[in-house]
């Protein structure tokens, strides 16, 4: 169980730290597509440095639980965006990964919750 916990979580970093380079990078293929539902190349910018930041705290325990909170915040946006567009497939792994991070976020509640 732990290897499978621990290939998840990598699996969820390398998604939402190269899903957060491309919006970063202002990537055609990224600017065209939220662009057409509104978004600024800033915004843009902007949203692949939140996906960045929530990818970057995800390895570490002490920070797990707020980096899959802030990385399913982002996929959901996301998710909102590939429904709009029609695209199901898609739409149906976002889905998947979003369901994973509620998963380590549970995980990581459970083991380290966050201080108030």
């Amino acid at each position: 169980m732990k290897i499978a916990h621990t290939v998840i979580l990598v699996m969820l970093t390398i998604l939402a730290v190269s899903s957060g380079i491309t919006k970063v990078l202002l990537m055609q293929r990224d600017v065209d597509f939220f662009g057409q539902y509104g978004f600024s190349n800033m915004l843009l910018f902007i949203f692949g440095t939140v996906q960045l930041i929530g990818g970057f705290l995800l390895p570490f325990s002490k920070t797990r639980f707020i980096g899959a909170a802030i990385v399913a915040v982002t996929f959901i946006i996301s998710l909102v965006v590939l429904l709009m567009d029609g695209n199901i497939p898609v739409s149906t792994v976002t889905l998947v990964m979003t369901l994973l991070l509620g998963v380590v976020m549970k995980q990581s509640w459970k083991t380290d919750p966050p201080k108030s």
